[in-house]
């Protein structure tokens, strides 16, 4: 179990302490340390590109076999609408890998306050995610990320007025509902907003229900 020599915190094995080093040591490693944790982001990186390939044949396999199954329905006298696919996120991040920054987040729904640290939120997007367990300091690693982009990786869809979290939606036009956005203590749009280095997050859904 190795542990960390610049703040002495045990980790289980040699890829969480190369993660550790990244992650909160980035700026304090040495030439041979930064070797060490470039390698490994990069295998990292590759072992993630080779899943998404997988996953994407498969996706593609199926989607042509349920557009072959779709064409013959439709030949043989059925219907069939359209769906829209179009992400909330607002638009798409790239230059992976330009930057690393940090930040920190907090989302208090009817005061319920999300626990990011859950395996279920960790490492979730390349651009966006949080990981080794802090579910407070987010990592952001390209440009163009947005908050709502960031938030919907987690399954939060976030506007201006609203906040869809766990399948409920809470509008500001709900009767004694009342929904705060803000990066570094003012107001933001969640689709527009990118985040940059040392942004704080705050999103909050308040219910008055004697409103």
């Amino acid at each position: 179990m190795p542990d960390c020599d610049y703040c002495g915190t045990s980790l289980d094995d040699e890829d969480a302490y190369l993660d550790h080093l990244g992650a909160e040591h980035d700026d304090e490693l040495g030439r041979i340390e930064r070797r060490r944790v470039d390698e490994h982001r990069a295998a990292v990186e590759e072992t993630r590109r080779k899943r998404y390939n997988l996953a994407l044949g498969l996706f593609l396999a199926i989607g042509v076999g349920l557009l072959a199954g779709g064409a013959y329905f439709f030949l043989a006298g059925g219907g069939g609408g359209t769906a829209n696919a179009a992400g909330s996120g607002g638009s798409a991040p790239h230059a992976y890998g330009s930057v690393h920054w940090h930040g920190q987040i907090e989302v208090v729904v009817d005061g319920h306050h999300v626990d990011f640290s859950k395996d279920r939120y960790q490492v979730q997007d390349k651009y966006f995610h949080f990981e080794n367990g802090n579910g407070e300091r987010w990592h952001v690693h390209g440009k163009g990320v947005t908050l709502a982009y960031g938030l919907d990786t987690l399954g939060i869809d976030v506007t201006n007025s609203s906040v869809t979290y766990d399948g409920t939606t809470y509008r500001e036009s709900d009767p004694g509902t009342n929904v705060t956005v803000t990066v570094n203590g003012d107001p933001v749009a969640p689709r527009s907003h990118v985040l940059q280095d040392g942004d704080t997050v705050r999103v909050v859904v308040e219910q008055n229900e004697s409103a």
